[in-house]
């Protein structure tokens, strides 16, 4: 015990200084992560689960109770980014502790392996994930904790044959089978709560239980399942359904759009092989023999199902393939008993019947292995350097205005709006009902909302006429013609090239629309990604008067 604690706490101080020399942190979240949080903000505030203040509860945050936590955190004084830079450092952590003693006491496994299961999460997008402002860390700690659960489920049959010490799970199966089966239906429920998808991700672990364990012996963890989710999770699905006038986040409706998306699917698949590439050899070892093969398609199950549910959805900002990660978790707390007896079944020495130089020289491999797996897990998931985006600095000079009751219409609502605090019209959809479920803003809209600045980012500009190639074309084509036909001015279109561009337009005939104009044409305006200043290219515009 004091080894296995000494090694947790070289973990955490390694992921720290991991942390500190390597990770790059963000000046601001990202489009989708300062969206969640502008929810959070109304609700810390008192207006409720509401994108703009006054009007309906709509649900765009996605991460529900992630999003119920930083309101909470708020609330109590805490800073919104801070709070959203906390959860996901913490949750990272408890998660690399959570793997390690996982792998350790459920399959009984050396410590090595413990650590290079952690080691490998520790180095990984987690702390990417939180820099960009994600709840994703999260999420993937309760998705670990029910993997967890689910292995303990498993562990409960006496008849485990790979990786684990039967006779201390036999001793103790009576008791901890008990409790096992309701630890893992509301952890399940909790991963439901932070993200929809979390249910079918429970859904394939209890089917992971079942395979194993068969359904008559797994009759307790079914009931447990069916009695949590249906009195609680139908408690919630139904508040939900009338709090928010639909079963499912706004998000869902928009980016699902009742087809399959089988590109989303192959980059649900590139970026689960990607992340889970080192371990392929495990899996593959343990389909030789029977006892091992059903282990390893215990983990396969749920690792299968999850990224599969993927083809439903399209895989606009999957930024890092955040949106599969869970898997993560699973693939390193199973690969150990699936290669556990192999020096045994292929009569290999003992680590004390080698000879001091062998071992010796494969300690010094066994290390360059082990750094290999963690370079390789890190290039794989760095964030690439970002600045101050351009639009978290217009935000913020727009925030001088916003007490005075303008609204903009944008395309990405995320920084614009939660920095300035207007009111907005997320033209795209993503927190708007209506939008969302006609699939596409419309004249009558725009007419009716009147927004004093319209801001777009596409891939054209005055030197580059548009090309329509997809909605998101057609869209942002459909607010240029628009602003142009009501009389907006263009004050900017800023980018680094012609081709890639973001688009300010403002409203002629209100008291501070000539302010506007100048100061949105003098804010430095930079590219996140490269930190360079970028162009205006858009002509001058005529005086407005005062």
């Amino acid at each position: 015990m004091l080894r296995d604690g000494v090694t947790v706490v070289l973990l955490l101080l390694g992921t720290a200084l991991y942390a500190a020399a390597l990770v790059v942190w963000a000046p601001q979240p990202f489009e989708d992560a300062a969206i969640l949080m502008r929810y959070a903000q109304h609700l810390a505030e008192g207006h409720g689960i509401v994108w703009n203040v006054g009007e309906p509860p709509v649900d765009g945050a996605t991460d529900f109770l992630f999003m119920l936590l930083l309101a909470g955190l708020h609330r109590g004084g805490l800073g919104l980014e801070a709070a959203t830079r906390a959860v996901g450092i913490l949750s990272h952590l408890a998660t690399v502790v959570l793997i390690y003693a996982a792998v350790r006491r459920l399959h009984g496994t050396p410590r090595w392996m413990a650590a290079t299961s952690a080691a490998y999460l520790a180095v990984g997008p987690g702390l990417s994930y939180a820099s960009a402002g994600f709840g994703t860390p999260f999420f993937v700690l309760f998705a670990a904790l029910t993997w967890h659960c689910a292995n303990r489920l498993a562990a409960a049959d006496p008849e485990r044959e790979s990786g684990f010490d039967s006779s201390r799970v036999t001793h103790h199966a009576s008791r901890i089978f008990a409790c096992w089966p309701l630890l893992f239906a509301l952890s399940g429920l909790v991963m439901g709560l932070i993200r929809p998808e979390g249910v079918f991700l429970a859904l394939f672990m209890l089917g992971a239980v079942v395979f194993v364990r068969g359904l008559r012996a797994s009759w307790k963890a079914i009931a447990w399942f069916i009695v949590v989710f249906g009195v609680l999770g139908g408690a919630y699905f139904a508040w939900r359904w009338w709090y928010f006038g639909q079963p499912l986040p706004n998000p869902f409706y928009k980016k699902g759009g009742g087809m399959l998306h089988w590109g989303a699917l192959v980059s649900a698949i590139r970026g689960s092989l990607t992340f889970s590439l080192p371990f392929a050899l495990p899996f593959i070892a343990g389909f030789r023999s029977r006892a091992t093969a059903r282990w390893a398609v215990f983990a396969l199950i749920p690792i299968g199902g999850f990224v599969g549910i993927w083809v439903l959805m399209s895989d606009a900002m999957n930024y890092l393939w955040r949106f599969q990660y869970a898997v993560q978790p699973i693939v390193l707390m199973s690969w150990p008993p699936l290669v556990a007896g192999l020096a045994e079944e292929w009569r290999l020495p003992r680590w004390s019947e080698l000879a001091r130089r062998a071992r010796v020289m494969l300690g010094v491999l066994g290390g360059i292995v082990f750094m290999w797996l963690l370079v390789y897990h890190y290039r794989a998931s760095r964030l690439p350097v970002r600045y101050e985006d351009g639009n978290a600095a217009i935000g913020r000079m727009l925030r001088d205005y916003s007490r005075k009751g303008y609204t903009m219409a944008v395309s990405e609502a995320g920084l614009l709006p939660f920095y300035s605090r207007w009111r907005a019209l997320d033209t795209w959809g993503l927190n708007d009902q209506a939008i969302a479920r006609t699939g596409r803003i419309t004249e009558e809209r725009l007419a009716a909302e009147a927004p004093h600045i319209i801001a777009f980012h596409a891939y054209f500009s005055p030197l580059v006429p548009p090309v329509v190639r997809n909605e998101w074309d057609e869209m942002v084509v459909f607010l240029q013609a628009y602003a142009q036909r009501h009389g907006y001015i263009l004050a900017a279109v800023y980018g680094e090239t012609p081709y890639d561009t973001q688009h300010f337009y403002v409203r002629p005939d209100f008291p501070d629309a000539p302010e506007l104009l100048r100061r949105i044409r003098s804010t430095p305006y930079t590219q996140m990604s490269s930190g360079r200043a970028c162009l205006n290219f858009a002509p001058s515009p005529p005086e407005v008067g005062p």
